[in-house]
């Protein structure tokens, strides 16, 4: 029967929308606070960061880890490995560790331990998040700088005081709304080429995000609010490849290089040798990984940084009742042995 003319019809996704109220960013850093020695720690290692990208030290930045968490103690017991590595390789590498904890989609699918920590396709969020900041404070305490995807701008604010370097991807490159997130972010951020390979949307973004804005935004009280950005000066270009085209050849490098120093930004590289660089073949990373240290090493002093997709064991699995511990659950890894026997070698 048709509605009652006046009446307000009500669809089905109406009805199916839900509510969840969760803590402001305040109450959650009250509850969950960084110690003052930690927070010195990541401006250190941000200011680190800092240093290779600008160049100002010699050695070679590694974003290494997972490609999404989704058990906290497998990403403990990975963070310990690494740590201890890091400690060896420190002479040659600044080692971040990826703790990477939205995942961002095509289409659908799993969203990340921020969204959906116990992966049941109900979503729990104030869960997540409690999840999530307890991770990153366990994480860093093992003396790890931390790097994480900047997908959610409002994650930011619950999260951005325990990250030393942050991503945007490539399907948020082009974002406006991720370009203003990013002008009054406190670490240094690689945007990543779009997904069809084109480093023009890249560029942009970096020139973007150096300049303030007025965004919308909230207070740490959780408060809409028109937040105002001075400026992210420390942004740098990530190459991933795009749509079946790699990126990571001394050609495609020099290419990058002589856009950004036209654009006027920072001609600094890092080589995503994951994704399309890898044709989502985890073990190619290795041979990518090995020609990007050999262009460096033969004079090319604009590349500053590698990011690899590692877990514990090698390879991916489908989400399901009875997990293969420390392997991914989304893209392929390298393992924790290949992993080390790669830095190592390198």
């Amino acid at each position: 029967m048709p509605a009652r003319a006046g009446a307000t019809a009500v669809s089905a996704i109406d009805k199916e929308t839900r509510t969840m109220i969760l803590p402001t960013p305040q109450q959650l850093r009250h509850d969950m606070p960084v110690p003052a020695v930690l927070g010195q720690q990541i401006e250190r290692h941000r200011q680190s960061v800092r240093r290779v990208l600008y160049g100002d030290d010699p050695r070679t930045l590694v974003v290494v880890g997972p490609c999404s968490i989704h058990d906290e103690v497998a990403a403990l017991e990975y963070g310990e490995k690494l740590a201890a590595l890091a400690d060896q390789v420190s002479d040659r590498f600044l080692i971040v560790m990826r703790a990477y904890l939205e995942k961002p989609r095509t289409t659908v699918g799993w969203k990340g331990l921020l969204y959906d920590p116990a992966r049941t396709g109900e979503g729990d969020l104030h869960e997540g998040l409690i999840r999530c900041r307890r991770l990153l404070l366990n994480l860093a305490e093992l003396g790890l700088p931390l790097a994480t995807e900047a997908l959610s701008p409002m994650a930011m604010d619950y999260l951005a005081d325990l990250v030393s370097w942050s991503a945007i991807g490539a399907r948020t490159t082009e974002s406006q709304i991720h370009r203003e997130l990013v002008s009054g972010l406190p670490m240094p951020v690689g945007f990543k080429n779009g997904t069809d390979g084109g480093m023009t949307v890249a560029i942009n973004a970096m020139t973007s995000a150096a300049h303030g804005h007025h965004r919308l935004g909230m207070t740490d009280a959780g408060v809409p609010a028109m937040v105002t950005t001075a400026g992210n000066p420390d942004t740098h270009l990530v190459l991933r490849g795009g749509r079946g085209l790699t990126n990571y050849d001394a050609d495609s490098i020099a290419e990058a290089v002589a856009a950004l120093t036209a654009a006027g930004v920072s001609p600094a590289i890092m080589v995503d040798c994951s994704h399309d660089n890898a044709r989502k073949q985890a073990e190619r990373q290795l041979d990518i990984a090995r020609e990007v240290i050999a262009q460096k090493r033969a004079g090319n002093d604009h590349i500053r940084g590698l990011m690899l997709e590692s877990f514990l064991q090698p390879g991916r699995q489908d989400d399901g009742d009875e997990l293969v511990y420390g392997c991914s659950i989304t893209d392929p890894c390298l393992g924790w042995a290949q992993t080390e026997a790669l830095l190592r070698s390198l």
